[in-house]
């Protein structure tokens, strides 16, 4: 018991001449604490120590918080910071200092500062920002941006974009226009982005003019990686090796290794007509297949997750492999022949049905008329009858005049 209370009092006496010390020293905030806007989406964040401070044999640093637009806390040595970020809607800082004596730490009040977001009409600035970027053969970047006017913007706003890469600035020299004449579209088809940048940030800046109000300002930050269109994968190679397809192909132009790339497999199969994508981690593909049957297929490619996700690349030009084989083609050209001769026949039954062929064709045999009429008809009647009787009683007399004849002969 003694043994442990001897150590305590031995701690309390290394540990209690520190104290009053520490705590008879007074911290100071920083002074001159200043935000400049130092470039496109940049900021210089500045200040200097406090005269008043007791340095001695304590160590100084500086607590930064960002507040807006996106919020971090770090700390630093140094008495200024750069810090990029859109600033369309205002940047707002804090900065104390910290002074640090082995173990313990001892904080300043905070000091604030902030720059208010530039001036504009509200819903005038550019809206639904989108931006690619690719990569040539020659390792060239090209930059195409496009955005839709504000809702707030007149008709005769028009629009300058602005990107930067890391100290370069350079502004757009190849608009398209909307039917107001306004610039929606713009076109770098080369650029200062290093093409083997990682996780490098690009600027845009946009910013406007008209009559009859004052455009606000926009900006965006795009990560390098995350806007490229990837290029198509090269030298893609087909062919069937018994019932397997194999194929093959290159990495897309770019100066990342080929472990930085995915790909999809378009598969088709014309007989079934069923289709597959596939994805694939490698450089070739082989896949057990129906023979008798035709495909297409296609790649496209892009960055492996690892490596910062872009846009998938175009798919490649399509590759035909294989053809469809019947069991029995006699027969089936056979049915088709068939099948196609009684629809065309029945078809063309109907067609003539429909346009009466068949009335014009074979027109029915007209019956004669009396172009003249009979101005007596009933005078005509009873002649005809009169006619009659008459035949008939002329048949009569001859009769009996032929048998009195043949009587007197023979007697």
């Amino acid at each position: 018991m003694m043994k442990v209370f001897l150590i305590l009092l031995w701690t309390v006496s290394l540990v209690q001449p520190n104290i009053p010390q520490a705590v008879a020293v007074q911290v100071f905030p920083p002074v001159d604490f200043t935000l400049t806007v130092s470039a496109l989406a940049q900021v210089l964040l500045h200040w200097k120590p406090n005269p008043n401070q007791e340095q001695k044999n304590y160590t100084i640093r500086y607590d930064v918080k960002i507040l807006s637009p996106v919020p971090e806390e770090y700390d630093t040595k140094k008495t200024y910071s750069i810090r990029t970020a859109v600033l369309h809607n205002g940047f707002s800082a804090h900065i104390r200092t910290l002074l640090l004596h082995d173990d313990f730490q001892m904080r300043s009040d905070w000091v604030k500062k902030k720059l208010p977001p530039p001036p504009g009409a509200p819903e005038t600035s550019a809206t639904n920002l989108s931006c690619i970027t690719r990569i040539t053969i020659s390792s060239i970047v090209s930059l195409h941006c496009t955005w839709i006017p504000g809702q707030g913007a007149p008709k005769d706003t028009n629009y300058f974009l602005f990107y930067r890469y890391e100290t370069y600035t350079e502004e757009c020299q190849d608009y398209i226009k909307d039917k107001w004449n306004r610039n929606i579209e713009c076109r770098f088809s080369v650029t200062h982005i290093d093409p083997e940048g990682i996780d490098n940030l690009i600027v845009i800046h946009i910013n406007g003019s008209s009559k009859y109000a004052a455009i606000k300002p926009f900006q965006q930050l795009f990560n390098q990686n995350a806007i490229e269109k990837v290029n198509v994968p090269r030298n893609v190679t087909v062919f069937l090796e018994q019932n397997d397809l194999f194929a093959t192909w290159e990495k897309p132009i770019s100066p990342f290794p080929k472990a930085c790339f995915e790909y999809e497999l378009y598969l088709f199969n014309f007989k079934s007509r069923n289709e597959q994508i596939l994805k694939i981690s490698s450089n070739d593909f082989r896949l057990r297949i129906d023979v008798t049957s035709r495909y297409s297929v296609q790649i496209r490619a892009n960055h492996h997750i690892c490596c910062m996700r872009g846009f998938w690349s175009d798919w490649s030009e399509i590759i035909y492999i294989g053809q469809n084989k019947l069991e029995n083609p006699i027969a089936w050209i056979l049915a088709v022949l068939c099948v196609s001769m009684c629809c065309m026949f029945l078809l063309v039954a109907i067609i003539c049905k429909i346009n009466h062929v068949w009335s014009k064709l074979f027109p029915p045999i007209p019956t004669p008329s009396n172009k003249f009429r009979d101005p007596f008809p009933n005078d005509y009647e009873r002649a005809r009858t009169c006619t009659s009787e008459t035949e008939t009683e002329f048949g009569s007399f001859t009769e009996d005049f032929c048998c009195s004849t043949l009587n007197d002969s023979v007697f």
